[in-house]
C-alpha cells in the first residue's frame, strides 16, 4: 500500500517510509492512497480476539511492507502487562443501557497517547531498518499535556534515537508537567515554551520544512521525525481501540451485530477523533461521531458552520490537553472529503496560514453534518459533568472525558437521538487532581502529586500507581524559550 501527500499525491512512498519521515517535505501530511475495507465477516473473528491481535489484525490491513509476525511481536511488547494494569488494554465501562466509556489510560502514563505511543517505537525503528537508513533519529513532539510524557516513556533509552519534547509553559497540569521534566534517560529533552500549544506545534512543523535545517542535520548523521499524531505511525494504532470496543459491546450483549454506536470523543488536534472516522469509512458500524471541545470551541464553530477561523482569544482551561487553536489532523480529513484533491487541501491550509481562517465548499459542509454533530463546555460546566458523573454512577472521570460526556448530554438533548453511544475516555482523572477535586466539592490542600492522597480519600477510587510513584521525584528539566529559538535548541542537542 502506498502513502501520499495531502497535498501532493505524487509524492507516493511505502508505508514505511511514511513512517520514517512522520511529515512529508511539502509540509503535508501522509494518508493511504487508498483505504482498506473490513474484510466480510471481520467483526465477528475480531470479537473472539483479544486487544494484541485485533491490533495485528488491524494494522496489518494498512502495513503491507510489515510482516504479521512482526506485528504481533510488537503488540505483544507495546501491549504487555508491565506497561498496562488490565489484560483487556482498553475495557469499555458501561454506565447505563445506552452510555458506556472507552477507558484509554490504563498505559504506563495513565493517557490515551500510551494505546499509540507504544507502539510507534517499534513501528518506527522497524521502517529505519526496511528503508536501509543508517542515520539517527530525533523525534521531535510538541504536547498539549499527554503527547509529551507518553513518547517520552516510548523513546526513553531506544538505542540510536534521541527524543525532544516541548510544551507550553503554563499550559499543562502540574501532574503532566512533573511526568515529563522528571523523565529518566540519556537521550531525552524537555523544554517549556513560552506560549502556547499551536506555537509549539507551530515550530515543529516549521523545522521539518526547513530543508537547510534538514540538510544541516543529515550532515552530522541526523534525521528527524514526529511522534505527534501527523506521523501515521502515531494515528493507526488509535483506529484499533474504535473497533475493539465496537467488538466489547458485541461480546457484552449491549450492541448487536450492524447496530450502529455513537462516539463521543473529547477534540484538540483532531487525531482521536480522526481514527474514529477512518474505522467508520473501513465499515465499522458508528452513526455519529461527536466532536467535544472545551472553551476553545474553533472545532464546534467548524463543523456548524464550514468556517475554520483561528482568529479568536486563546483559553487556558482545566482541560489543556484540548487547549488548541490548530488542529492539524483536520487537513487529513479535508483530504479525504474532497475526494483526496490536494490542490483543494492545500488552498485550504495556504488560506489557513495566510489569513488564520478558510471556509469549505458547501459540498464538503453537506459531507461533515452528516458525518460529525459538535458541542462545546466550558470550565464550571465540566466540573459539574464530573460531580453529576459521580454522584449518579460512582463513577470518577477527568476533565477531557468530562467535556466528552457533557457534550454528549447536551446532543442528546437537543435532538433526541438514543443511539448507544461511547464516551471516549483519554486519561485518568488523577492526571488533574486539583480541577477534579473542586468539581467534587473539595478544597485542594496543596499541589502536584500531593493531591492524588486527597482525591483517593475523597472518591474512594484507587489512583494509578504509575501517578502515585512521581512522589519525590527530581526534576530534571526547567528551561523555558521562546519559539524563535527552538530550531536552535534542536541543533544543539544534536551536537
Amino acid at each position: 500500500m502506498q502513502y501520499v501527500s495531502t497535498r501532493d499525491t505524487g509524492r507516493a512512498v511505502t508505508a514505511a517510509m511514511a513512517i520514517e519521515r512522520g511529515l512529508s517535505t511539502d509540509g503535508g501530511l501522509f494518508v493511504p492512497a487508498q483505504l482498506p475495507s473490513l474484510p466480510a465477516g471481520a467483526l465477528e473473528s475480531l470479537r473472539r480476539m483479544d486487544y494484541r491481535q485485533r491490533a495485528v489484525y488491524v494494522m496489518k490491513l494498512f502495513l503491507e511492507d510489515y510482516t504479521t509476525a512482526e506485528l504481533a511481536d510488537f503488540a505483544a511488547r507495546a501491549y504487555g502487562p508491565k506497561g498496562f494494569d488490565t489484560p483487556k488494554i482498553a475495557p469499555v465501562r458501561s454506565l447505563d443501557a445506552s452510555t458506556h466509556v472507552l477507558e484509554l489510560w490504563h498505559g504506563p502514563t495513565c493517557a490515551f497517547k500510551d494505546m499509540a505511543l507504544q507502539m510507534l517505537p517499534y513501528l518506527l525503528t522497524a521502517a529505519m531498518g526496511k528503508n536501509g537508513e543508517d542515520r539517527q533519529v530525533c523525534i521531535l513532539v510538541a504536547t498539549s499535556g499527554d503527547t509529551g510524557k507518553a513518547a517520552l516513556e516510548g523513546f526513553a533509552g531506544v538505542e540510536g534515537t534521541k527524543i525532544c519534547v516541548f510544551y507550553p509553559r503554563d499550559g499543562v497540569s502540574d501532574i503532566q508537567k512533573l511526568q515529563m521534566t522528571s523523565q529518566e534517560g540519556a537521550n531525552v529533552l524537555v523544554c517549556a515554551v513560552n506560549g502556547n500549544f499551536d506555537d509549539a506545534q507551530a515550530a515543529v512543523k516549521e523545522i521539518f520544512s526547513d530543508p537547510a535545517m534538514r540538510e544541516e542535520l543529515a550532515g552530522r548523521g541526523w534525521m528527524l521525525s514526529s511522534a505527534n499524531s501527523i506521523n501515521w505511525g502515531r494515528l493507526l494504532p488509535q483506529i484499533v481501540y474504535y473497533i475493539s470496543a465496537y467488538c466489547d459491546l458485541l461480546n457484552a450483549g449491549a450492541a448487536q451485530a450492524g447496530e450502529k454506536v455513537n462516539f463521543s470523543v473529547p477534540t484538540g488536534n483532531f487525531g482521536d477523533i480522526l481514527a474514529g472516522y477512518y474505522a467508520k469509512k473501513m465499515g465499522l458500524p458508528v452513526g455519529k461521531l461527536i466532536c467535544a471541545s472545551n472553551k476553545n470551541d474553533v472545532l464546534t464553530d467548524f463543523l456548524k458552520t464550514g468556517v475554520y477561523d483561528k482568529n479568536r482569544p486563546f483559553y487556558t482551561t482545566i482541560s489543556p490537553s484540548m487547549d488548541i487553536l490548530v488542529s492539524s489532523n483536520l487537513e487529513r480529513l479535508l483530504y479525504d472529503l474532497t475526494g483526496m484533491d490536494d490542490r483543494e487541501t492545500a488552498g485550504y491550509m495556504e488560506a489557513l496560514k495566510r489569513d488564520g481562517r478558510y471556509e469549505v465548499t458547501p459540498r464538503l459542509k453537506t459531507a461533515l453534518d452528516g458525518l460529525f454533530a459538535a458541542g462545546c463546555c466550558d470550565d464550571e460546566e465540566t466540573k459539574d459533568v464530573i460531580a453529576r458523573c459521580f454522584k449518579d454512577h460512582g463513577y470518577l472521570i477527568d476533565t477531557h472525558t468530562a467535556v466528552a460526556y457533557g457534550v454528549l448530554e447536551k446532543y442528546r438533548r437537543e435532538t433526541g437521538d438514543e443511539t448507544p453511544c461511547v464516551v471516549v475516555s483519554t486519561a485518568s482523572p488523577y492526571k488533574f487532581c486539583s480541577a477534579v477535586l473542586e468539581a467534587l466539592g473539595e478544597r485542594p490542600e496543596s499541589q502536584g502529586p500531593e493531591l492524588i492522597g486527597q482525591l483517593e480519600r475523597a472518591s474512594g477510587v484507587p489512583a494509578p500507581m504509575p501517578l502515585k510513584a512521581l512522589a519525590g521525584k527530581t526534576v530534571r528539566f526547567r528551561d523555558s524559550f521562546d519559539k524563535a529559538q527552538l530550531p536552535d535548541v534542536v541543533r544543539d542537542f544534536l551536537k
